[in-house]
């Protein structure tokens, strides 16, 4: 008896490991601005029982927990019939906190290649993210562009992906792009595999052909009427990238020029390209369309904007404003309106061109090398050194709106002008005297002669203002009548080491202007006036 019920023992337990089942895929988590590669084990019982029961672990967020009424839907929709039984995901590495819903698309291929869905039980060389719908189509998930990046670090050739998604994650050379709409249409992909070949054509893209499409703007610096002075400060900014504050009263024209500032910015270089999408890729404003950003971008928050929300934030830290304008231009409109904790954060960001957010779990580095534009009034009531208006504000009042800027913060703008009213001739009179399409000729001309200064020297940066200290003495020398013009502008006005440094990155900026290959007294002076309005309204 006892020999028999252990036999029937033995046979009872060899049914079961043969009815269990383990399947692998692979699958990709975004932290920060950069993806890590996620093993999806599944492993099902044959052992059916009354209530299916569905275990994820792993370190999976509400989000993925969720995914298995998505997934048990999809597949039931997609005319798949499972029987109820015990089933266990593992989402490996466990020590890394898994979140969003595009573990859906590789839990349900899982599982269905575990039931023996698929006739290729390797899939190695494959890549699958996406969102499932309980019809069983296949949503979009964004951060798709750092999944290809590191589907092609890791050497895997195929990566499967919503439809939306794909024009984004084409654009990166060396992984075959395979788009799908639904469920059935990932198994009809995978089961058309005949000795390691997939019988589609992945999707393709032409970096190129994207970043060489003409930029159209509908705003042009011809509606600009007078304000030259300031148009003049605007373009040495876009040539150099360099930070720009403009003062001056209502009505002036400070937001219709910021506005207008990118269309004389320099197209992006591909690299810069990469970068921006990637970001916008992970913070899901990426125009799913256009695949790659191929304009600068241009990010202009309300003044009611949390720090978090300028600098970035959040359980799972997500890029903030300062990260979207990478590469391009952030613009603070009416700047003493911002609370002074927000402004206070941009310090770090503009000195060091990168956000780095710690959290107890995890600490993210996001970049954050932007081009700053502000504007502001000179006073509450806007009209302080105002010809046509007279100014209700006493000075105790104007020295408190002043404040709110503080000196590091400022020490940190480049370029300073005053951008006063425009008289009624210059508002009535004709066309102006240039546009967009002559400034922008001009910018791109210097930045081309500084591209081709800096890989001359061997430097990845893309413009003046990106110079360090030490690349500052090497591409800014100057003569004994400009060094004496320094030497009495800094003693003089008490400019501070970093004043220092960005006056002769914008003399720099303004002899790449006029193709001058040495900086001239000249450029040095036109550069030291830009630093002294501050002094007429912090003194």
């Amino acid at each position: 008896m006892t020999r028999d019920t252990s036999c029937a023992a033995c046979g009872l337990l060899h049914s079961l490991l043969i009815s269990i089942m383990l399947f692998k895929v692979l699958s990709a988590a975004v932290y920060g601005i950069d993806a890590n590669l996620i093993d999806v084990e599944v492993d099902y019982s044959g052992a059916v029982v009354e209530k299916e029961v569905f275990h994820t672990v792993g370190l999976p967020d509400a989000a993925v927990r969720e995914s298995r009424d998505r997934v048990r839907a999809a597949i039931k929709n997609s005319g798949y019939g499972i029987p109820p039984t015990f089933i266990t995901i593992n989402l490996a590495p466990a020590d890394i906190k898994k979140e969003g819903a595009g573990f859906d698309l590789p839990i349900a291929v899982g599982i269905l290649g575990a039931y023996g869905a698929l006739r290729n039980t390797d899939l190695s060389q494959f890549l699958l993210v996406g969102e499932l719908g309980l019809d069983g189509g296949v949503r979009s998930v964004p951060g798709m562009l750092p999944v290809a990046i590191l589907a092609r670090e890791k050497g895997i050739p195929n990566l499967i992906l919503p439809t939306a998604n794909a024009a984004e994650a084409a654009v990166v050379e060396g992984v075959n792009v395979y788009p799908v709409s639904s469920l059935l249409d990932v198994l009809e992909l995978l089961n058309s595999v005949v000795v390691g070949v997939i019988q589609r054509e992945p999707y393709r893209v032409s970096t190129e052909a994207l970043l060489g499409e003409l930029q159209h703007f509908n705003v042009d610096f011809k509606d600009v009427r007078g304000q030259q002075t300031a148009k003049r400060a605007l373009e040495v900014a876009a040539a150099g990238s360099h930070n720009i504050l403009m003062i001056g009263p209502p009505g002036s024209g400070k937001t219709m020029l910021a506005k207008r500032l990118p269309s004389i910015l320099a197209p992006l270089t591909f690299e810069e390209a990469l970068e921006t999408t990637k970001i916008h890729s992970v913070a899901g404003v990426l125009d799913a369309a256009a695949g790659l950003v191929t304009q600068r971008p241009f990010r202009a928050p309300h003044h009611t904007i949390s720090d978090a929300g300028l600098i970035g934030g959040g359980i799972m830290p997500r890029p903030g404003e300062v990260s979207l304008a990478h590469n391009g231009l952030l613009f603070l409109d009416e700047l003493p309106e911002f609370p002074r904790n927000v402004l206070e954060v941009l310090r770090q960001p503009l000195e060091d061109h990168t956000v780095t957010i710690a959290r107890a779990s995890m600490s993210l580095s996001f970049p954050a090398r932007f081009m700053l534009a502000a504007a502001m009034n000179p006073c509450p009531c806007g009209f302080f050194n105002d010809k046509s208006r007279e100014c209700m504000c006493t000075p105790p009042m104007i020295q408190r709106y002043v404040a709110k800027i503080s000196g590091p913060l400022l020490d940190r703008i480049d370029i300073h002008i005053e951008v006063p009213a425009v008289q009624y001739k210059e508002l009535r009179g004709g066309a102006a005297a240039e546009g967009s399409a002559e400034i922008r000729a001009r910018v791109m001309a210097a930045r081309e002669r500084q591209r081709a200064r800096f890989q001359k020297a061997g430097e990845k940066i893309y413009a003046n203002a990106q110079m360090t200290t030490r690349q500052v003495r090497a591409h800014c020398e100057l003569g004994a009548d400009a060094e004496r013009l320094l030497e009495r502008a800094m003693q003089q006005q008490g400019l501070t080491a970093r004043a220092h440094d960005r006056i002769l990155k914008v003399a720099r900026t303004i002899a790449d202007l006029e193709g001058a290959e040495n900086l001239a007294v000249s450029h040095l002076a036109e550069a030291i006036q830009y630093r002294t309005l501050d002094r007429s309204y912090w003194a």
